[in-house]
């Protein structure tokens, strides 16, 4: 008596259906700033003193001017503090536009959908 069997055979494979072809694009635009740079710079006043003091003064501001003692020891009979002079900093401030043109950079992408139906097999890609 024969013996009949039946066997079943599975496999895979990759059929391709579609696909996406990815386009960037860089675009530049120039724009205008105008960012304002702050500049500052020092004023020096000598004003004469010639006051004789028991001690040394220290560095003391009035406002926004800081004001130096400068001390000299003279002899007399006896020794002194001789307050010679006192010089005085001003601190300015000023501030000046300052208008550049920079240029930015933006990314744009397009995206084309791939139709595996129209391409013939074997056909290279684009």
């Amino acid at each position: 008596m024969p013996l009949i069997a039946e066997e079943i055979s599975i496999s895979k494979r990759t059929v391709e259906t579609g696909g996406v072809r990815v386009h960037k694009t860089v675009r530049e635009d120039v724009q205008m700033i105008d960012e304002p740079i702050i500049r500052e710079h020092l004023e020096v006043e000598r004003v004469e003193v010639n006051q004789f003091v028991e001690t040394a003064p220290a560095v003391r501001y009035e406002g926004d001017v800081m004001i130096v003692p400068v001390l000299e020891e003279v002899v007399v009979t006896q020794k002194r503090l001789l307050l010679r002079e006192e010089v005085r900093l001003v601190k300015r401030r000023e501030e000046i536009s300052n208008a550049q043109e920079v240029t930015l950079r933006r990314e744009e992408i397009t995206l084309e959908k791939i139709d595996t139906e129209n391409i013939e097999p074997g056909a290279p890609e684009r």
